[in-house]
């Protein structure tokens, strides 16, 4: 695998392994849950992580597939997209148990596609989001840098859910 792809691959595995230690314990009924007038919950964090990851791993590196559809639906990537508001009704949102399966299908689906992404796409332009370069690689690093963000998040919900920090 090439050096570049295969640091951008550890740094994804890391926060995605970080990201699921803090969801360990939290209950269904904990995930929409606002604490202290929080302005986000649980299961916005999650399902904006799911949607973000398939944005820079896979659409972005080797667009959209019909496929895809199996690993979210339209509205999902709607509701979860950047700009979107968390909306505190549980009602509003797919189940905990479906946002956690769309976070994971999306990872797996990206362990399985990243390893044999052609090194030459690395270098391809793209536009904003990206980390340190305007290209797929940046794409990848980015994905990484914004899951541990919202690491931050889910872990900030977690201490104000009562539960102890996950480090």
């Amino acid at each position: 695998m090439d050096a570049r792809l295969e640091i951008a691959w550890r740094q994804i595995e890391f926060a995605r392994e970080y990201s699921t230690a803090l969801l360990e314990g939290i209950e269904d009924g904990e995930w929409f849950a606002t604490p202290d007038s929080s302005p986000t919950h649980l299961a916005w964090q999650v399902g904006h992580l799911a949607m973000a990851q398939y944005g820079l791993c896979l659409f972005r590196i080797r667009g959209r597939r019909t496929e895809d559809s199996e690993l979210m639906t339209s509205r999902f990537r709607k509701q979860f997209s950047r700009g979107s508001l968390p909306v505190a009704d549980a009602a509003a949102h797919p189940s905990p148990d479906e946002i956690r399966g769309v976070f994971d299908r999306v990872y797996e689906r990206v362990q399985l596609e990243l390893p044999a992404t052609d090194p030459s796409a690395l270098d391809e332009p793209v536009d904003a989001p990206y980390a340190g370069y305007a290209t797929k690689l940046g794409a990848l690093l980015f994905c990484s840098h914004h899951e541990m963000i919202h690491a931050g998040q889910i872990g900030l919900l977690r201490r104000l859910l009562g539960r102890e920090p996950v480090r």
